[in-house]
């Protein structure tokens, strides 16, 4: 049964069809896209780097975090800007804000700096991540659009595996600085392919800035970010923090919701979430988000500490896993566009995605690296059947009036889950190995950084100790993750609006 959807805005113009709007669609998005996805991740390889030349090696990991919180925040905000002012023009602002930010990267004389400035790009990163999801519903019909959904899940997962590869590159041969400077020209060129996005007239209202609700969104946002990472190295003098920023976000998420559902004009329009088809798709976002982020992030420390691979294997061993979600996305999207259901994918397809996650996290000693490899393959490529349908589901449910706010959500929903998830089973990986081994957290943190060879020189016991409490812990973050997989499969079950 389909659920009933809101009145859609009119088009301003009729959509371009067929290969037309491939040539000139795709090409003009697909650039911004791959360098907002890259820009999270390219940073992995090059942070010892960074922490060799600047100093400073405690505040290190905020070049990751600032980027991670100014993203998240600036979603949604340019989604709705996009609403408003037209998304092909802010597709120059964003590409704009993030090449000045890339430039200060490239310069900054120290860590401090260097986390602005990383602020900044990422506030470009948001916005391209967004606006490009929602410029392919802008300009594509609806049927079609499942299938660039597909093509741009598949573009994210690409980004995602070539960012710490280019980055270890890069910083190689060039240093790096390098990693910044490269965005100079790919964004140039992102503007020049952006020049052929279809021009549609900004709405005429006269609109004004929601900066009190943008401002209650930051209080909200950050805090809850940067609880997220504290928890994930969770010491017991960092408790009275976590709870005051836990408390703060509480706070401003109350604030929030009470402006943007009394302002005649709010940046985020929470009366989407009324809609049954938008906030249980968003909630599918957020726990495919957290599942599979979580297993890409553990999977090469599994891999690294129990299973005892290289880091050049480990990467080779990871090729099923992008692999898969990117044809499993691309498939999907096919198969949506050609028969116009959509819930009915994800919520078959994650069947087996549980199941294999159960017996890996039940079984995983005894299964060979081929056969976990094959595995990994399989239920990666049917996790690649939800976020095409999610962002199409919303979108399609928002109306065309609010195709940026809707992206935006998905987005939004997608960084919080992924950020809750990986903190969820990083304490959980600590707290079952402290478990199993109360005297051992000291050999953890080295398994972490040196591999198995931590454990060479410890007396027999207590490295037969430490090696069952490492299995026994990866158990716990495998069956975790599952239990996000699960929720997905019920929410994927109980999305009201199964077809376009």
């Amino acid at each position: 049964m389909t659920a009933e959807k809101p009145a859609a805005a009119p088009e301003t113009a009729q959509p371009a069809r067929g290969a037309q709007s491939f040539l000139k669609i795709f090409p003009s998005i697909v650039l911004p896209m791959f360098i907002a996805v890259l820009d999270q991740t390219i940073v992995a390889t090059a942070l010892p780097a960074m922490a060799s030349s600047l100093g400073d090696v405690e505040q290190i990991a905020w070049i990751v975090v600032s980027y991670l919180i100014a993203n998240t925040i600036a979603a949604p905000v340019y989604g709705r800007l996009g609403d408003v002012l037209g998304r092909a023009r802010m597709m120059f602002v964003a590409l704009a804000v993030m090449m000045l930010g890339s430039l200060a990267c490239a310069l900054s004389p120290n860590v401090a700096m260097l986390v602005v400035a990383r602020l900044v790009q990422g506030l470009g990163g948001g916005g391209l991540m967004t606006l490009s999801q929602s410029l392919i519903s802008e300009s594509v019909p609806p049927r079609d659009r499942a299938r660039y959904q597909g093509y741009l899940a598949a573009v994210v997962v690409f980004s995602n595996a070539f960012g710490p590869v280019a980055g270890g590159w890069l910083t190689s041969l060039f240093g790096w600085r390098s990693i910044f400077w490269i965005n100079l020209p790919l964004g140039a060129g992102a503007m020049l392919f952006a020049r052929r996005l279809p021009q549609r007239k900004p709405t005429g209202l006269d609109w004004r800035f929601d900066t009190p609700g943008l401002l209650f969104f930051i209080l909200f946002v950050a805090p809850v970010l940067v609880a997220l990472e504290q928890v994930r190295d969770l010491r017991a003098s960092d408790v009275p923090m976590i709870l005051g920023l836990v408390a703060v976000a509480a706070v401003s998420l109350v604030l929030l919701a009470r402006r943007e559902l009394t302002t005649p004009q709010p940046l985020f329009p929470f009366s989407l979430l009324r809609n049954p088809t938008i906030w249980r798709s968003d909630a599918m976002a957020a726990c495919h988000g957290a599942a599979l982020v979580s297993l890409i992030a553990y999977l090469p420390i599994y891999l690294r500490t129990v299973r005892g691979l290289s880091p050049s294997a480990t990467g080779y061993f990871l090729l099923p896993i992008a692999f898969g979600i990117g044809l499993g996305s691309v498939v999907t999207g096919r198969l949506v566009s050609r028969t116009g259901r959509t819930a009915i994918f994800p919520a078959v397809s994650l069947i087996p995605v549980t199941l294999i996650l159960f017996a890996i996290g039940m079984f995983h000693e005894v299964f060979g690296l081929m056969t976990l490899a094959g595995l990994l393959g399989v239920l990666t490529f049917f996790m690649g059947s939800v976020m095409g349908v999610v962002q199409v589901t919303v979108q399609s449910a928002a109306g065309a009036g609010m195709l940026g706010a809707a992206a935006g959500s998905v987005q939004f929903s997608r960084a919080i889950g992924a950020s809750f998830g990986a903190a969820l089973v990083g304490v959980s990986l600590l707290a079952a190995f402290a478990n199993r081994d109360p005297a051992g957290v000291g050999v953890f943190a080295d398994l972490l950084e040196q591999g198995p060879s931590a454990l060479a020189g410890l007396p027999e016991q207590t490295r037969t100790l430490a090696q069952d409490a490492l299995a026994a812990s990866f158990r716990v973050a495998f069956l975790i993750i599952d239990a996000f997989a699960a929720l997905t499969l019920a929410f994927a079950w109980i999305v009201p609006t199964r077809r376009l």
